[in-house]
């Protein structure tokens, strides 16, 4: 058998469970990700499930970011003996304890003693690295691979991976993107494409679609939040914790900061104004208050426009319309607070795909009533409560969906907001793989639904052809 050697461990059914393993010789290997599968890819207790692979020879396991479908398995990992270092960004050592602790917690115990314990072993063994410097991974004769991390513009943090190899005589690199942003983001820096491939291990979660201006996002946002207020209704935002929720916070301060300039909104059906000053913005998610006060901290990471607001004296993050809610109780008093009176209000609430968290209970209390809206910024995986009611947004007729074990019928107002994914389009993708200076030997599709892949590989192709480029576009299995 001939090395460098790829093996993949998830990733390949669908959009979630990404771990690849990079063997470098019959010994040694690294790992790229050790991600949970979620959704309809996911079997029945892979929360709980052991890692179904051999430990033995990985010298290191190399994060890209730190949402639960990259990191999700590392307890397993630790499980099975795994004590190597966990390389990752700087920004990604500072947020991966607290994601870590709250799937453990949820997952594992909740015991406070167990779960320090569990993250004073999980930071010792994370290493942060700085973007764009190499970092020596194995170097003895006859092999030496070293690894750099670049910027990938999903979320604060994310990186792909670049991974040289000096085998015998033999030089190539393997480039594995992890999940690339789209571009645009203000809390984030521009995303470069690699200055060599030899092979690509690409994303292609949108491979199959071109996203709409984000102008065309804040417009629907604006237009949503007239909804509500006229109708006193409250827009229920289900929001990962990580990236989609700072960037939402971000474009809702810049619409509020914008409105307060220009005074009211105008008047409503019944002829009061449309006060935006007094809508709340409510933040219901333990975990992504914590993941906020930590993008807050991190700013020198983030792109220029929103480090130019902080300088004019304005936090994108920490506005005054902002309201955290911390404990189970002060949650269940502003879902009955809601539910009962006709005030207007933005809840963002976790998790992202309504399959548990303190969205659920929202959910259960307001889908039956026309005059709330429950707005989609996220990916829906296939078999989870969010896919069954985004899809009720073009469905005739009463839908209902399972939450808890018990049918809701959805009447509440339903949108979806595309512009919001973290994940670079079909046009973003193409672009980071042909915009390196050499052709690739190969590319390899990975982290996709389908037709996804299918129709990246066909765009991908086209490309090639165009170039004159004779890279081989295959998808991994």
């Amino acid at each position: 058998m001939e090395y460098p050697v790829l093996s993949h461990h998830g990733g390949t059914r669908g959009v979630t469970g990404s771990c690849h393993q990079l063997h470098l010789d019959p010994a040694t290997s690294l790992l790229v990700d050790c991600g949970l599968e979620q959704g309809a890819d996911a079997a029945p207790g892979a929360h709980t499930a052991s890692l179904g692979f051999d430990v033995q020879g990985i010298e290191a396991l190399v994060v890209t970011h730190v949402h639960l479908d990259h990191v999700g398995r590392i307890p397993a990992l630790l499980a099975a003996g795994y004590r190597g270092p966990i390389l990752c960004s700087e920004p990604s050592a500072q947020l991966l304890p607290l994601v870590l602790e709250d799937a453990y917690t949820l997952s594992v115990s909740s015991e406070p003693v167990q779960v320090a314990r569990y993250l004073d072993f999980v930071r010792d063994l994370i290493v942060p690295l700085p973007f764009e410097q190499w970092y020596a991974l194995v170097d003895r004769p006859g092999l030496a691979c070293r690894i750099r991390l670049q910027r990938a513009g999903h979320l604060l943090g994310s990186a792909y991976v670049e991974c040289d190899i000096q085998h015998a005589q033999a030089n190539s690199r393997y480039v594995f993107s992890g999940d690339l942003g789209a571009c645009g983001n203000p809390l984030l820096r521009p995303l470069q494409p690699p200055e060599r491939a030899d092979v690509l291990v690409l994303e292609s979660t949108y491979g199959d679609r071109l996203h709409v201006h984000a102008g065309d996002r804040r417009q629907r946002l604006e237009a949503a939040i007239d909804r509500a207020l006229a109708d006193k209704g409250t827009i229920l935002i289900p929001a990962f914790s990580l990236g989609r929720t700072q960037e939402l916070l971000y474009e809702l301060e810049d619409i509020l900061h914008r409105k307060a300039l220009l005074g009211s909104a105008g008047p409503g059906p019944d002829g009061d104004p449309l006060d935006w000053s007094q809508l709340p913005i409510i933040l219901d998610s333990p975990l992504a208050q914590r993941i906020t006060g930590v993008y807050r901290e991190l700013h020198g990471y983030w792109g220029a426009e929103a480090r130019g607001r902080l300088a004019e004296g304005r936090d994108p993050l920490g506005f005054s319309q902002l309201i955290s809610v911390d404990s189970h109780a002060r949650h269940q008093q502003v879902v009955n607070y809601l539910k009962s009176t006709g005030r207007p209000a933005i809840v963002i609430a976790g998790n992202g795909m309504c399959s548990g968290g303190r969205i659920v209970n929202y959910l259960k209390a307001m889908l039956g009533d026309a005059r709330h809206e429950v707005m989609f910024v996220g990916y829906q995986a296939k078999g989870t409560p969010g896919a069954v009611i985004q899809a009720s947004e073009r469905a005739e007729g009463v839908v209902q969906v399972d939450l808890g074990g018990r049918l809701y019928g959805i009447n509440a107002k339903v949108l979806t907001l595309s512009g919001y994914s973290g994940h670079a389009d079909q046009a973003g993708l193409v672009a980071f793989a042909t915009g390196v200076a050499k052709a690739p030997a190969m590319v390899l599709l990975v982290h996709g639904e389908p037709h996804a892949k299918v129709a990246l590989a066909g765009a991908l192709k086209r490309h090639m052809r165009s170039l004159r480029w004779p890279t081989q576009v295959r998808v991994a299995t």
